[in-house]
């Protein structure tokens, strides 16, 4: 991929940047692109105050991803905690946050916060579908006051496909490992009229596939393969350029997703771990969860002068879903003695006989909760862009404010399944509706913030502030209470580069930034909101005639107050808690040849590397004592759980006219599970808990290949981790888990 494919100094116009932007103005000529964007494209990289990156449509299908951990592996400064192997539910850290849930990250999906709750309850059990987007936006450092409530770690825009500007069919389907089948349906065009342009597009997203894991077999349980998912994902786009002395752009998005998965909480113990990676225990045999997202904005552009824009973007997401896992073991007579967490029977507390409990050969009770919950995001944001010149200063001043509701309705059950020392299950008792909690968590926030790239000469700073008012309250049904509470936000930063030529850029900048913990964290347990001040220099080089572009990067994050999410790492028991100071110090190396190019051969052969190493360190020891918590009892001096010192991403291809083939190999190092840093599966209390330990080092390759049959139709194949390496990539939420095996994919394209 080429992140950024033009030098910084010739000419190009200055991208319009926000949550809520949509178009560029060039020239005579306007030209509209169909969503958000907060880059525009990758030129546009040179004029953001901070470290950024752009990954475009052509670098996400390369190898078919359809998983964002995957994606994201090609840029520095991203850590990411797999969980189930596709990618459904993203643990994604920048530059050193805790990776529980993407609670730290603030993701968009063409500008508008896509989480299900971003302020009321930020944990990301949904995340846009990356196989159907047409880019990727990644801020990072001071890039990233616009873009909160959570602005200590960076930010994530998803792009999804924009309403062409002339007709356009497009068509791409797959099948592959485990009855994958994946298919990308869309039509488009945009037809002027006397009423001015109008535009549309419909899109259909659709993947399926039987999982890779087995169950074990149990008596009145045959079905024991099916360890997958489905996920279907309609989208519609409309809009109106009215024939204006103005320009004026009216834009209208729905999109729906309906998904569901036979997934888990339980993880292995290691020994049937390193039997078997692939292997589920009888007891998870009930776990399903089924979501649905309703998404939708209304948008509206206007530029009155060529100087001046405005764009403002009316709202409304409602997220649902129902994950019903098994939650604990109970006792049960002549079977398990005592009650038992899950991480802790895989472990092999109670003698092992917890874990034979989870193997079916035990009688006990299993206890499955059902996380019914329901969550609501709607708002209203607007920003205008002023460009204008004081004395020998070039201006663009950007002001822009949000109001935001959000909430998160919690109404769940625990029931239990009787198990005989066969796994059979004897009877099964249903908790009460509502019984395990009946809650609702409301946020409403008022967010402003204001910044100003000011150029002078082969100077530019630009120093910015955000501002936020949460208004925060809880109502818990089953306790008969209602409490509140409100916090002030305020961060900013500056940014400052300098064009040494017209290839080689220089850049720096300091940002102080927040995370606000959610209203139980600041209503039950006091806690402060998490901040930071990061720090960053840089360089970036692209040379004229694009044959090498480079990125040079170190930074240093010292976080105050670092909030932790559920107190165990996002397994959604406990409470949040403020765990102390983190430092977080490294180094971002990224960069493409193009070796075809270079030499001015008949085809291309692009290299690229995205290198970080880091020092993720706690500056305190930890004042939780709680065992459930994978933060407590951790030391001064000790790394921080789930970030890597070094990972590295490479790849080259070739690209004929017809026909091309690419290779990428990953390599992460291995990882701390828990803040007190043991190598056993022990916690601070000296008890058994799977959740403790280290992760594995691995190493990944994927290749890919296609053929143009002809201009409209392309077949495409590859094989995703090649070597077929086995190794764990958490033991979040409930022990040892796998990265995905070997699979193997074909597909064709048709674009007309």
């Amino acid at each position: 991929m080429n992140f950024f494919n033009t030098p910084f100094r010739n000419g190009l116009v200055i991208s319009i940047i926000y949550l809520a932007l949509q178009s560029i103005v060039i020239a005579e000529e306007t030209e509209i692109l169909s969503q958000v964007n907060i880059i525009g494209d990758p030129s546009a990289v040179y004029t953001i105050p901070g470290s950024a990156h752009y990954i475009d449509y052509e670098s996400i299908r390369e190898f078919s991803y359809d998983d964002i951990n995957r994606t994201l592996r090609q840029i520095p400064g991203v850590y990411i905690r797999e969980e189930d192997g596709y990618g459904l539910f993203p643990n994604i850290s920048l530059r050193g946050v805790d990776t529980s849930r993407s609670a730290k990250v603030t993701l968009m999906e063409d500008g508008v916060l896509a989480a299900p709750a971003p302020y009321a309850a930020p944990s990301a059990y949904y995340s846009p579908t990356s196989g159907r987007m047409s880019g990727l936006e990644i801020l990072k450092g001071s890039s990233q006051i616009k873009y909160g409530p959570h602005t200590t770690g960076g930010a994530i825009n998803y792009l999804s496909t924009p309403i062409p500007f002339e007709q356009r069919t497009f068509l791409r389907a797959q099948y592959g490992e485990d009855n994958e089948y994946r298919t990308h349906a869309l039509h488009g065009n945009t037809i002027e009229t006397k009423a001015g342009r109008f535009g549309f597009l419909m899109e259909g997203y659709f993947r399926g596939v039987d999982g890779f894991k087995t169950i074990d077999a149990a008596p009145g349980f045959n079905d024991r393969d099916d360890t997958g998912f489905q996920n279907i994902e309609p989208m519609i786009k409309l809009a109106w350029e009215p024939a204006t002395n103005i320009y004026q752009r009216f834009e209208v998005k729905y999109g729906f997703t309906d998904a569901e998965a036979d997934e888990t909480y339980l993880g292995l113990s290691t020994a049937d771990f390193q039997a078997d990676p692939y292997r589920r225990y009888s007891a998870s045999r009930f776990d399903n969860i089924e979501r649905e997202q309703h998404r939708s904005y209304l948008r509206y552009f206007v530029s009155p002068t060529e100087n001046f824009d405005l764009v403002t973007t009316a709202y409304y997401n409602k997220f649902a879903r129902n994950w019903y896992k098994l939650n604990d073991i109970r006792a049960a007579a002549g079977g398990l003695a005592a009650n038992d967490s899950l991480s802790a029977a895989i472990a092999g507390n109670q003698n092992g006989t917890g874990l034979q409990c989870l193997q079916g050969n035990l009688a006990c009770g299993l206890r499955v909760r059902a996380n019914n919950r329901e969550y609501y995001s709607t708002g209203i944001q607007s920003e205008g862009i002023f460009r204008f010149d004081t004395s020998m200063l070039k201006h663009e001043l950007t002001l822009g404010i949000r109001y935001h509701r959000d909430q998160e309705d919690r109404f769940q059950q625990n029931d239990v399944y009787n198990q005989d020392a066969t796994g059979a299950i004897t009877s099964v008792t249903f908790g009460a509706l509502g019984s395990q909690a009946d809650r609702e968590d409301e946020v409403t926030a008022l967010a402003f913030y204001m910044e100003d790239r000011m150029e002078l000469g082969d100077w530019w700073f630009t120093p910015g502030i955000r501002y936020e008012y949460l208004d925060l309250e809880r109502v818990d049904y089953n306790a008969g209470t209602t409490r509140d509470d409100d916090l002030d936000l305020l961060g900013g930063g500056i940014g400052i580069g300098y064009n040494i030529t017209s290839e080689l850029q220089a850049f720096g900048g300091v940002h102080f930034g927040f995370s606000p913990p959610s209203p139980g964290g600041a209503i039950n347990n006091n806690l402060e909101e998490e901040t930071s001040t990061s720090y960053e220099i840089g360089l970036r080089y692209a040379s004229s005639n694009q044959v090498l572009t480079a990125e040079a990067v170190g930074f240093l994050t010292e976080f105050e107050d670092l909030i932790v999410v559920n107190n165990i790492g996002g397994t959604g028991t406990g409470n949040d808690e403020n765990f102390g100071e983190v430092d977080s110090l490294g180094l971002e190396l990224s960069g493409q040849f193009d070796l075809g190019l270079a030499k001015d051969w008949s085809f291309n052969n692009p290299y690229f590397i995205a290198f970080t190493y880091t020092e993720a360190e706690q500056q305190n020891n930890s004042s939780s004592t709680d065992a459930e918590s994978i933060f407590s009892f951790g030391s001064a001096g000790n790394k921080v759980p789930y970030i890597p010192e070094y990972q590295v991403t490479m790849g080259s291809s070739v690209k004929f006219s017809r026909w091309g083939a690419s290779v990428r190999a990953s390599f992460v190092d291995e990882t701390f599970t828990s803040a007190n840093n043991v190598n056993n599966e022990v916690n601070g209390n000296g008890g058994a808990d799977a959740r403790f330990g280290k992760t594995d080092s691995y190493e990944i390759v994927d290749i890919a290949a296609y053929y143009d049959v002809k201009s409209d139709l392309q077949i495409f194949a590859g094989i995703q981790n090649v070597f077929e390496e086995e190794y764990i990539v958490s033991r979040q939420p409930h022990g040892p888990r796998p990265g995905a095996p070997r699979t193997w994919y074909v597909g064709f394209q048709v674009e007309m």
